[in-house]
């Protein structure tokens, strides 16, 4: 069926008091939404179920959240234990607790027991709950940094990372059969308390994490400076209270918390678009930052998985540290502090996404760490951690470019309550020692090479838009390019089918030589194509102008794709 009969359907099927259906009935004339809403089905990427909420097929909404969660019900009778239960959290956003409450309800009406937070927490937190309770999986409704029109379904295993592989096929497969509109089993909160079938979970979760986060401090109270100040900003986000809780307790004595993004907010007034990347997001930390004489800013998103920092510079003003830097410098700063503690792994592991800068990868090296790479998303880093411990290997750190760290065994996902702390302490550390956060990276370029790089996204909404970014991934992976400008092509890897124990994917890698290198693939979660520009030289200047052609003589070739 296509876009508008498809919409004719919901229209039929839906009841008339349904706000669904009042949804639809007022874009009755406009083809062009019905087709963005009816063209395609929401499907898993790479993480989980993430789109705008509204009526549709292509939306978040009761009855794509609700087939999702039937699927995956059916998925772990087939398969899995349905004893051991599901965790269940969720983040500030419009729709989300009552999404949670509706997965809750279907799974025990199921029979899976469900393990309900009682109120918003981190992603972090629901990946530590997962394992800790020895959960067959978890969901967390979540749309991460997207913007407020978004709403997520965030899919863990037992591991507790994010589905991939074969569980995440498994459930996929599931959910196709299913028809939106069957009527899902289902029973009320009261009747599955009463039958043991859900469970509300308070703090019991809350202490245990917490102890978790403290236990990864790398050094002792005389070594640091808590005394230094710093302003942190949850983005009206699941953050503010664990972050605040940490710090507290710890006894940073110049933690501020932004007023004004401290409490929930689904529309993210303050900030409009959540994303720390976006240098939105740090504009009302920015402000309290230069009243305080903050040395560090740093922001989490509204799920308090990704973290990302600003650090005080010589001119005065406030810089982003992208997260190739903020991943280098907490991979320096641990490995540095676990040599002088005899406790750094004789045989640990980095691991890290395709499109992840190599600044990481040559510190872990000097450290004896070997680095391992994955496809992106942290459902395929986290989820690698089983495998590398296989082959004798003690799992050290995992990052990608997208500011995100997952420094922690216990946590198979990324950890901004965790990443918050550690700056903090990275912080308070390097003033003891007269340093800024600033100087610490500057030394780090001095040992290792100044890395340099830049990034660009191509945003393009609907069907029209998708067909474009895959016309322009053919141009670049059947044009087999032999150079860039002035760079030549010394090796290009197509991820289609795979390479190495990398599993097939569209995406492209060009190798230039001498440490320049870029990388291009389409994103798993939103309309755009992303791409990578990287380079290494012994100065600053040299290093950022290569990565400045390299990118515009690759935008040249995007901008002739019709």
């Amino acid at each position: 069926m296509n876009a508008r009969e498809v919409y004719t359907l919901w229209m039929n099927r839906l009841g008339g008091e349904d706000p669904l259906r009042a949804e639809l009935k007022a874009i009755e004339d406009n083809e062009e939404e019905i087709k963005d809403r009816f063209y395609k089905e929401i499907v898993f990427g790479t993480a989980g179920l993430r789109g705008k909420c509204g009526a549709g097929t292509n939306r978040m909404n009761t009855f794509t959240v609700g087939r999702a969660t039937q699927g995956l019900a059916n998925y772990i009778l087939k398969s899995g234990d349905p004893r051991k239960g599901v965790a269940i959290a969720y983040d500030c956003r419009y729709y989300s607790r009552e999404f949670s409450e509706l997965a809750a309800e279907i799974l025990a009406g199921n029979g899976i027991k469900a393990y309900l937070f009682t109120g918003m927490r981190p992603t972090p937190e629901l990946s530590f709950a997962v394992r800790s309770l020895g959960c067959i999986s978890g969901i967390n409704m979540t749309a991460s940094h997207n913007p407020k029109e978004y709403n997520g379904y965030k899919v863990y295993w037992s591991d507790g990372a994010q589905i991939s592989g074969e569980v995440s096929d498994g459930i996929l497969s599931e959910i196709q059969k299913l028809d939106f509109f069957d009527p899902f089993p289902r029973i009320s909160q009261e009747e599955a308390m009463a039958k043991g079938l859900l469970t509300m979970i308070d703090d019991v979760m809350d202490r245990p994490y917490m102890e978790y986060v403290l236990s990864m401090c790398q050094h002792e109270e005389a070594e640091l400076d808590k005394s230094v100040k710093f302003v942190y900003t949850p983005l009206n986000g699941a953050g503010a209270i664990p972050v605040s809780q940490v710090m507290q307790k710890l006894g940073y004595k110049g933690f501020h918390m932004v007023p004004e993004q401290e409490m929930p907010d689904p529309e993210f007034t303050t900030v409009g678009y959540p994303n720390p990347e976006d240098p939105k997001g740090f504009e009302l930390a920015e402000k309290l930052g230069k009243k305080v004489g903050a040395e560090v800013l740093i922001a989490t998103d509204p799920d308090c998985d990704r973290m990302a920092v600003e650090v005080l510079w010589d001119d005065g003003e406030y810089h982003f540290l992208n997260g190739n830097q903020t991943g280098a410098m907490l991979i320096a700063y641990m490995a540095e502090a676990m040599k002088k503690r005899g406790t750094l792994p004789k045989k640990g592991a980095l691991i890290k996404s395709i499109v992840t800068g190599d600044m990481g990868k040559t510190i872990a090296e000097n450290y004896g760490i070997k680095t391992f790479e994955t496809l992106t998303g942290f459902k395929n880093i986290c989820g690698k951690i089983p495998e590398v411990q296989k082959q004798g290997y003690t799992y050290f750190f995992g990052y990608e470019e997208s500011i995100g760290c997952a420094p922690g065994e216990a946590v198979r996902d990324k950890d901004g309550v965790l990443c918050s702390m550690l700056v903090a302490e990275m912080t308070a550390y390097y003033k003891k020692k007269g340093m800024t956060l600033k100087d610490a990276l500057w030394e780090l370029y001095k040992t290792y090479g100044y890395f340099s790089e830049t990034d660009m996204s191509l945003v393009k909404d609907g069907v029209e838009g998708s067909e474009l970014i895959q016309r322009i991934m053919s141009a670049f992976r059947d044009g087999k390019p032999t150079a860039f400008g002035p760079f030549s092509v010394e090796k290009t890897t197509d991820y289609t089918h795979g390479c190495g124990d990398i599993p097939p994917t569209n995406a492209l890698r060009f190798d230039l030589g001498k440490g320049f290198w870029f990388a291009m693939r389409p994103s798993g979660t939103e309309p755009k194509l992303k791409l990578y520009f990287y380079a290494v030289a012994d100065d600053k200047e040299t290093s950022e102008k290569q990565v400045k052609e390299l990118k515009k003589a690759v935008t040249a070739m995007i901008e002739a794709v019709r």
